[in-house]
């Protein structure tokens, strides 16, 4: 389903974009993957997060989330809103990431599969902005996503 290298497949030149589906695309939270926790079946597992924080701060952003039409779409409400999100959300934010994380990987055969493609190395968040979950622009962020994702790998 997926190929087995992303090498060469998403560049820019001055000619062209070239893109196709990168190899691991599952460990994504905008991927396609619909996701079932918490009683409720979410489109993707970004929809699932960005609910998850608005579900007791604010059940009116929390629907507007789950009826985004995209994982886009689900952020950017979340974006638009996050001043509504307590403190108190922040300090557990990864174990609720790896829970959506968890229910993806059990309902979704590829998820697996691609997990057991990466053998025994680092799996690594290559996000060039965001530091928390993945490694940020200088390549030394806590890498929080490719760390719950070696952990699924690990107990699966």
């Amino acid at each position: 389903m997926y190929p087995a290298s992303s090498e060469g497949l998403n560049k820019e030149t001055g000619e062209a974009v070239y893109f196709f589906t990168p190899a691991f695309a599952p460990f994504d939270s905008f991927s396609a993957h619909a996701t079932h926790v918490w009683g409720i079946t979410f489109p993707t597992a970004e929809h699932a997060y960005q609910w998850k924080k608005f579900s007791a701060a604010d059940p009116e952003v929390a629907k507007a989330i789950l009826a985004a039409p995209s994982p886009h779409a689900a952020k950017a409400i979340a974006d638009k809103n996050k001043g509504k999100v307590p403190q108190s959300w922040f300090p557990g934010r990864a174990a609720v990431m790896e829970e959506v994380f968890r229910a993806k990987a059990a309902q979704n055969k590829d998820v697996r599969e691609a997990l057991k493609r990466t053998g025994k190395r680092m799996i690594i968040e290559n996000s060039p902005v965001d530091n928390f979950w993945g490694a940020g622009p200088n390549g030394k962020g806590e890498n929080v996503v490719g760390k719950i994702w070696m952990k699924i790998r690990d107990s699966i």
